[in-house]
């Protein structure tokens, strides 16, 4: 493998917990493996807007020191990782030269083109209103109603920091299933969750021909678009 150069395009990732830190670079690398990928992890902004039910000051002044530490550091773009800081960090955007880009937004966009009817289901609170807000301001701006239900899966996020991932596939699975049958098109609202598609196979979506949502693979897409179209 080649070396990374400070002249190489790179994508700088926000992480706020280790599970995403764990599958996103190597998505980037798998699909453009001339991407230099920088990781920061911070778990404890996850838990301190968990335990306070939003983003805090001291949450918001961590993730702008992040944001231009990637900037310095020779990012090309930044992408955040977690949908409970997303609507932070689209406010500290303005502060930086390159773009900031949330992983979420494009599955928002594309869940707003499938259905007026979408649900979006979520292992952790404070993730549930960040992602609706976004579908619901994707819709706008391309003209369209959508009706968003939420849908916390209670106990799955516990069972998962206890290392049961069997009960937080198990408890999110039945929570899809029974909101499946209520809307158009399901999203889950963490990139964490999107390890679930892979053992859901087709059965989310037979018999009721619901599309299931998430965002790892529109949200890093986009985001080397963005490292191709501004590296120079």
């Amino acid at each position: 493998m080649t070396p990374p150069t400070p002249d190489m395009p790179t994508l700088a990732l926000l992480h706020t917990t280790p599970v995403t830190l764990g599958d996103l670079p190597a998505r980037v690398t798998a699909q453009a493996p001339h991407v230099r990928v920088i990781n920061v992890l911070d778990d404890s902004l996850l838990a301190d807007v968990m335990a306070a039910g939003e983003v805090t000051p001291a949450v918001h002044a961590r993730l702008r020191a992040y944001l231009h530490a990637a900037q310095d550091a020779g990012a090309t773009a930044v992408m955040t990782c977690c949908s409970s800081v997303g609507a932070a960090v689209d406010a500290l955007a303005g502060e930086l030269t390159l773009p900031v880009l949330r992983i979420d937004r494009p599955m928002a966009a594309q869940a707003s083109a499938l259905g007026r009817r979408v649900g979006v289901l979520a292992t952790v609170a404070t993730t549930l209103d960040p992602t609706a807000d976004l579908i619901e301001r994707e819709a706008a701006a391309a003209g369209r109603a959508v009706q968003v239900t939420r849908r916390l899966v209670e106990g799955a996020y516990a069972a998962r920091l206890a290392g049961d991932g069997e009960e937080h596939d198990r408890r999110v699975t039945a929570a899809l299933r029974d909101l499946r049958g209520e809307v158009d098109v399901i999203v889950l609202a963490q990139a964490s969750m999107a390890r679930l598609l892979a053992t859901l196979g087709t059965e989310p979506t037979e018999g009721s021909g619901v599309p299931v949502l998430s965002s790892p693979d529109s949200g890093v897409a986009a985001a080397l678009r963005a490292v191709e179209e501004c590296h120079v």
